[in-house]
């Protein structure tokens, strides 16, 4: 999803959909947080978004250590950022439990990121292998400048011209994508969502089945909505957009807030 520009740390403020999923989803842990718990604020956990947070890798050093949230929903096996995120909610229980303040700011921000990531439909779209496709067989590791990130190469210019017209052009792959996130942007930006709040039911799925499964699950159900597909034969459409707003962003929120109850489940556990 989108969330700012990356040049600097407020770019997203009003239009980052990560910010403001952050916002929603924190009013709603803040009541299910003990009275012994101190949780960052959101303006700290805001401060790891947008050029802080996992989108500001992809910018400062292409290629290295850049986290990769895509899934395939339909694929059991692709486990990637499920495993990040159960590294991350760990990580965050630990700095409860130590009391790590900055630390649990972080991994907030950056589970809540990873989880929005990979519960959006665009996200779904089999990136690597396209990208692969177009940049013959190398892998994502060989963008390691933001000039390999931009331009794709090819054998010679015809083939290079036609590889990044299929990546960057009209209906391209990436033009698609933003189009896509900016579209959601756009359609949430006056709600609040106060209705997105996880129920009692949901919070005793967490405490007794784990967050894993209910990432899972909310991943199925979205990736069954074929809203990703919708979008590219139509584009936006006012039931893309209710779809978006009475269900995809709820979801999405429940979730980011569900993973980080499922951390304070953890850190209230004997070590």
């Amino acid at each position: 999803m989108y969330s700012g520009t990356t040049f600097r740390t407020k770019s997203g403020r009003m239009m980052g959909v990560h910010q403001k999923i952050d916002r929603v989803a924190h009013r709603h842990i803040e009541s299910h947080v003990p009275k012994s718990f101190v949780i960052p604020s959101i303006h700290e956990v805001l401060h790891f978004e947008g050029l802080n947070g996992p989108d500001g890798i992809k910018r400062k050093s292409p290629g290295r250590d850049e986290p990769w949230h895509y899934i395939d929903p339909r694929n059991p096996d692709d486990r990637a950022i499920i495993d990040m995120i159960n590294d991350h909610i760990f990580n965050l229980a630990e700095s409860f439990r130590t009391k790590n303040h900055e630390r649990a700011a972080f991994e907030m921000a950056w589970v809540a990121h990873a989880i929005v990531d990979g519960l959006t439909p665009a996200h779904h779209y089999p990136l690597e292998e396209k990208l692969e496709e177009l940049r013959g067989g190398e892998g994502l590791d060989t963008r390691i400048t933001k000039k390999d990130k931009i331009i794709l190469p090819g054998e010679n210019r015809r083939q290079q011209f036609s590889n990044n017209w299929e990546y960057w052009g009209a209906k391209g792959v990436m033009t698609t994508h933003l189009a896509f996130e900016l579209g959601v942007a756009t359609c949430i930006a006056p709600l609040r969502f106060e209705s997105s709040a996880p129920t009692s039911e949901d919070l005793a799925h967490v405490a007794r089945d784990g967050f894993e499964a209910v990432y899972i699950e909310t991943l199925h159900h979205i990736a069954d909505m074929n809203m990703y597909e919708q979008f590219t034969k139509l584009g936006w459409t006012r039931e893309l957009a209710r779809e978006t707003r009475a269900e995809l962003i709820p979801d999405i929120i429940r979730a980011v807030t569900l993973a980080w109850y499922q951390a304070v489940v953890m850190a209230k556990e004997p070590v």
